[in-house]
């Protein structure tokens, strides 16, 4: 599963730090890993 979190939030909003994280949970949903694969500000765009 891919989590967007708010690492860092900023003033003005377009430069806060988000990040994409690869969570893993178990049968019973207990966190069981994570991997930050990118962090990026708001305004970023992917090409």
């Amino acid at each position: 599963m891919l989590v967007d979190v708010v690492e860092l939030e900023r003033i003005p909003a377009t430069t806060t730090i988000l990040a994409t994280y690869r969570v893993d949970v178990d049968a019973v949903g207990e966190l069981s890993g994570c991997e930050r694969l990118r962090r990026y500000t708001r305004g970023t765009t992917d090409m």
